[in-house]
């Protein structure tokens, strides 16, 4: 990777973050689309939480808690998370690339 690529990397990440850990604070407590239209249509209600409920990170909260440090530390593990997977997936598909050109 060049120097270059290497800086554009190193920036995003960061700015991903900073939008994660310190923008969110600022984010709307008001209900998302899904949860505005299940209120007008009238069958809010009838909502059950996911099997995924008792999180840590759940509805953004650390562990229940609802306050800016759980938001921003909910993305930033989420960012961090995300570039994990999509780097170990690429790692895997760029190895496998390889010993693929590399027999013929």
């Amino acid at each position: 990777m060049t120097r270059r690529g290497r800086t554009l990397w190193i920036v995003g990440v960061a700015v991903a973050l900073l939008v994660a850990g310190f923008v969110s604070w600022y984010a709307s407590g008001s209900p998302d689309g899904l949860e505005w239209a299940a209120e007008e249509a009238g069958f809010a209600h009838t909502a059950e939480d996911s099997a995924v409920a008792g999180s840590p990170f759940a509805d953004y909260l650390w562990n229940g808690e609802e306050n800016r440090l759980s938001a921003g530390a909910a993305g930033v593990v989420g960012v961090l998370l995300t570039l994990a997977l999509a780097g170990g997936v690429t790692w895997l598909l760029r190895r496998r690339g390889t010993t693929t050109t590399g027999q013929n």
